[in-house]
């Protein structure tokens, strides 16, 4: 039953009808992987595509420990490695346990005798590969570098900026004078009329502080909230950047090595050319 609720969940098996999913669910392989152990390498070859029941794997591009490349983190109810249920060839990423982690397997074959009663779930799978494919291609032909509080600050409503503006106020030195000023004028104004409409001990005054400062919590909290929206913004614009640094350099290392070996060939070949004219020569 557990296994028929966590395919449930996944929005690629949203086409499969809930008897077909019992069938699937009675087919998968309970795996598990203690942190730190690879779940399959890339290059390695594969046939079946794994359901995140527990736990988080990151899926990676391999390398030295400077040159690694993540693409992505799977937690609870994430799959990867789909792509083995529609062909035959390697592994494209490498996946490794970062926590304990609990897998449900399910082979190519399993799920080819699904597909030959429901035809139209392979247009599930299909588009969620799609959609991948979108966002890597997305990800990597876009200008990754942007200024994301800027992007965020075009957006903002009169009431945000309010909110801004209090908050920026009430951690200047500004407002502690303005705050003293105002304080020292109530209580000369008060001392030097015959009748104060506020004798001491300044009862409207302490009201009137009251009231500014409930208002002023609400304010602040909302400016800090979303500096927030703004740093995780500005931390996920970085993250992409580094990503397609990352891709890119990868890409430059690759060329160079072919370049270094197609050199290294050619002035074999020279040489071998070379040693030959000097014999015949001879």
């Amino acid at each position: 039953m557990e296994h028929v609720e966590l395919l449930t969940s996944l929005p690629v098996f949203a086409g499969i009808a809930r008897d077909d999913l019992a069938a699937l669910a009675q087919s998968m392989v309970d795996r598990r992987v203690r942190a730190g152990q690879m779940v399959f390498h890339q290059g390695d070859q594969s046939n079946s595509m794994y359901i995140v029941a527990e736990g988080y794997v990151n899926i990676h591009l391999p390398g030295d420990a400077s040159r690694r490349i993540s693409l992505k983190d799977a937690g609870q109810g994430e799959c990867f490695g789909e792509m083995a249920l529609f062909d035959e060839q390697p592994r494209s990423a490498s996946v490794v346990a970062t926590t304990d982690v609990r897998l449900y397997e399910l082979s190519r074959e399993a799920f080819a005798a699904t597909l030959e009663r429901r035809p139209r779930a392979a247009m599930d799978f299909l588009k969620m590969m799609a959609g991948r494919l979108r966002e890597t291609n997305a990800m990597l032909s876009e200008r990754a570098a942007k200024n994301a509080v800027e992007e965020i600050e075009k957006h903002l409503s009169w009431k945000d900026r309010l909110a801004d503006r209090v908050a920026t106020l009430n951690g200047s030195w500004a407002f502690i004078l303005l705050l003293v000023a105002v304080i020292l004028g109530w209580t000369l104004f008060n001392a030097l009329l015959e009748r104060p409409f506020d004798p001491y001990p300044y009862v409207f005054f302490n009201l009137v502080l009251a009231i500014v400062v409930v208002l002023q919590g609400p304010l602040i909290v909302m400016s800090q909230n979303r500096q927030n929206r703004k740093d995780r913004a500005s931390a996920e614009t970085d993250f992409k950047v580094n990503l397609k640094n990352e891709v890119h350099i990868e890409t430059i290392l690759r060329e160079l090595g072919e370049f270094r070996g197609e050199v290294n060939s050619r002035l074999q070949t020279l040489e071998r050319s070379e040693t030959q004219t000097h014999t015949a020569a001879s």
